[in-house]
C-alpha cells in the first residue's frame, strides 16, 4: 500500500487555509491532521478546536488531531462533535491511556498514542480493543529548526514486529521531506505527518507531487 501523507495545518498559512484545504484535496493528501497544543504540555499553544469545526464543512477528507495536551479528556467530546475521524493523545500526558483511548473510540473517532522521541514503546498489548494508531515523533516538540531524528525510527521496525502492535498503524511525524521519506516508509510506515515541506514556497501541488516521487 502506497504511504499515506497527512499535511499538518500547523505550518500552512492560516489566512488562506479554506483554499489550503482545497488545495490539498486536489493534490491528493489522505488526510488533514491539526495539532492542538496547550502551552503546559508544549511550549506554545497552536490550532484549537474552533478552526476544526469551521473548517469540517470544507472537505470530506479525515480530519487527524493530535492532542499535545496534559489530561486531554475533557477536551474528546467536543472533537468529536466538531467532526475529528481520529485522535491521538501522548503516552507522556496520560497515566491511565487505555481510559483515554476507551473514551476516544466511544465518541466515534480511531484512537491512536503518541510518543516523543526520548520515550521508548512499551508492550501495548493491553491496548489493544481500543489502539488503531501509533504516531512516533522524529523531533522534538517546537525546538527552533528541529532537526529529523533518524535514530528514532527504529521504534517503527521494531514495533511492528511486537505482539499487538504490528496490526496497528504507525505514523511517522516531525521533520519529513522528500529527502527522508523514503527511509521512513523503508522501516514500514503507513502514514508521514508532513508540514513545512508541503508548504514550502506555496506550491503545495509541486511539494506532494515530490513526496509522491521520493516514497
Amino acid at each position: 500500500m502506497p504511504l499515506r501523507i497527512a499535511p499538518s495545518l500547523a505550518s500552512a498559512p492560516m489566512p488562506y487555509l479554506s483554499r489550503v484545504i482545497a488545495d490539498l484535496e486536489a493534490a491528493g493528501a489522505d488526510s488533514i491532521h491539526f495539532d492542538v497544543e496547550d502551552g503546559s504540555f508544549t511550549p506554545v499553544m497552536t490550532l484549537g478546536t474552533k478552526i476544526i469545526a469551521d473548517l469540517r464543512p470544507l472537505t470530506r477528507l479525515p480530519f487527524d488531531v493530535h492532542l499535545m495536551m496534559v489530561n486531554p479528556e475533557w477536551i474528546l467530546p467536543e472533537l468529536a462533535a466538531y467532526g475529528a475521524n481520529r485522535i491521538s493523545v501522548h503516552y507522556e500526558a496520560c497515566p491511565y491511556p487505555r481510559r483515554v483511548l476507551r473514551q476516544i473510540v466511544s465518541l466515534g473517532a480511531q484512537a491512536g498514542l503518541a510518543f516523543n522521541p526520548a520515550t521508548p514503546i512499551p508492550d501495548l498489548s493491553y491496548l489493544t480493543p481500543y489502539l488503531s494508531f501509533i504516531v512516533v515523533l522524529t523531533t522534538e516538540p517546537e525546538m527552533p529548526d528541529c532537526p529529523f531524528l533518524p535514530e528514532v525510527l527504529k521504534k517503527v521496525r521494531e514495533g511492528k514486529q511486537a505482539a499487538g502492535q504490528g496490526r496497528c498503524e504507525w505514523v511517522v511525524d516531525g521533520g519529513v521531506t522528500a529527502e527522508n521519506i523514503s527511509q521512513i516508509q523503508k522501516v514500514g510506515a503507513d502514514t508521514v505527518v508532513v508540514g513545512r515541506a508541503v508548504f514550502k514556497e506555496g506550491k503545495i501541488t509541486e511539494n506532494m507531487a515530490a513526496l509522491r516521487a521520493a516514497a
